[in-house]
């Protein structure tokens, strides 16, 4: 069978989007003749330049580069001479103008189900929120974020072991897997667009740093469920005795006790911390500038960490 070749271009930054495109490079079965992605920019403790996971891999495979500074500098692009622009995780919202450029206009992929969880951060916020599933959405973009028709969706469960981490590779695995059948269609004229249902709609806004500070005035299963979430970025954050740090994994542990909210309880291989109901059983954590260690070899360090005298 012929299939119709697409000339695409594409549009991404993170490791996801990188995925995607490696995946779409591996397959040939279209044309990548551009890759837009955001600027570099400093990260990490020294502040080194970095580029993007996306335009490391368009360089590696020849493919002209472009970082506009704005989504209206996207608008100069050429992108009439395209089929279709492909966007995974760019983190620009793009212009109506550049929008209706391409032959087949743009497509995005979302790892949510949509309409649930719009926004910045799906898979962060349907960790924290207990969902027993998510997916992906491929849809056709309109000019406001996450609201167009739907061209395919794929369920993805969600485990109680998963970390935004391990949901995000689950996840891009299955993106990059579902991407080439939705191009095939497009190609073919064949894909049927469902309207998404604007009054089921829930949005997942940015994770800030207050919001990955752990309130123990909060039931344990959410603390937990938090610190899932934010691993391996923003990673959840707490203060006890004066220690401040970062708390990479806790369990649940039942409790019937009436000890106030944030009191440590003395435990040999776990930091035990009261909460409004249960335990939240502290198992590895990082102090500032230091190596991820597990509780116990905390608690060997700082045997003044625990007080007999507890707050009731």
């Amino acid at each position: 069978m012929n299939h119709a070749k697409l000339k695409l271009a594409f549009a991404g930054t993170p490791e996801l989007a990188r995925i995607v495109l490696k995946s779409l490079i591996d397959t040939n079965q279209h044309n990548i003749g551009i890759v837009f992605t955001k600027p570099d920019r400093p990260a990490g403790r020294g502040h080194k330049i970095k580029q993007s996971e996306v335009k490391i891999c368009a360089i590696e495979n020849n493919i002209q580069t472009f970082q506009p500074e704005n989504s209206r500098d996207l608008e100069s692009y050429y992108l009439e001479n395209y089929d279709l622009l492909l966007v995974v995780a760019y983190g620009l919202l793009l212009t109506p103008k550049a929008l209706a450029k391409p032959k087949f206009g743009c497509i995005n992929i979302h790892t949510s189900l949509l309409p649930h969880w719009r926004g910045a951060a799906p898979i962060q916020r349907a960790i924290e929120a207990g969902d027993k599933k998510t997916g992906i959405t491929i849809t056709q973009m309109d000019k406001n974020l996450d609201t167009g028709p739907i061209l395919k969706q794929i369920v993805c469960p969600i485990s109680n072991q998963d970390t935004s981490g391990s949901l995000h590779a689950r996840l891009a695995d299955i993106s990059a897997a579902n991407i080439h059948d939705a191009l095939e269609k497009i190609a073919s004229r064949k894909i049927n667009a469902i309207k998404q249902d604007d009054s089921k709609a829930t949005y997942a806004k940015k994770i800030s740093k207050q919001d990955a500070k752990l309130d123990w005035n909060r039931p344990a299963k959410e603390l937990e469920r938090k610190i899932r979430a934010y691993n391996p970025s923003p990673i959840a954050h707490t203060t006890l005795k004066g220690i401040t740090m970062r708390v990479w994994e806790a369990k649940i542990k039942p409790a019937t006790n009436k000890f106030k909210p944030g009191t440590i309880l003395s435990e040999k291989s776990t930091l035990d911390v009261v909460t409004s109901q249960d335990l939240l059983s502290i198992t590895k954590l990082q102090l500032p500038g230091k190596k991820i260690i597990l509780a116990k070899d905390f608690l060997n360090g700082h045997a003044d960490f625990i007080s007999n005298k507890l707050d009731k």
